[in-house]
């Protein structure tokens, strides 16, 4: 046995799961924190119910076309209600849902987080980049 194997009984185990199971908060992840999900559940949350306009102006650089998969998908997820006022014009506002919002907690902490250590993050990619340059 060489010197860098572990004795039987302390390797691992050998994987039974697929690799996306194998860390319980993939799936949420993967669900909440794309690319454009959560400043919208951001938005809804702080802002409340919002109409297609007002959504993409308070996000930004969002396109119409990928606000709209990203809303349906988030409908879809029960993140989100969509409301449709058969109106003249037709009226359609979105906000967020029970589901949605019990997510709050997650984003105020991450929020702390954040404020807390980014500073932090920032200064140890400088040293990082630093010595990369004298590497």
């Amino acid at each position: 046995m060489g010197s860098d194997s572990q004795p039987p009984e302390q390797q691992p185990p050998p994987p039974t799961e697929p690799p996306e199971l194998a860390c319980p908060v993939s799936p949420v992840v993967d669900l909440v924190f794309s690319r454009w999900t959560t400043p919208i559940l951001w938005t809804l949350n702080e802002f409340g119910r919002q109409r297609f306009v007002e959504l993409q102006r308070a996000i930004g650089t969002i396109t119409p076309k990928v606000l709209t998969q990203r809303l349906r998908q988030m409908e879809r997820d029960g993140l989100v209600v969509r409301t449709y006022h058969p109106e003249v014009p037709p009226r359609v506002e979105y906000e967020i849902s029970e589901l949605g919002r019990s997510l709050a907690p997650v984003f105020a902490h991450l929020a702390d987080w954040s404020a807390q250590n980014l500073p932090k993050v920032e200064r140890a990619r400088r040293e990082f980049d630093a010595a990369g340059e004298q590497r």
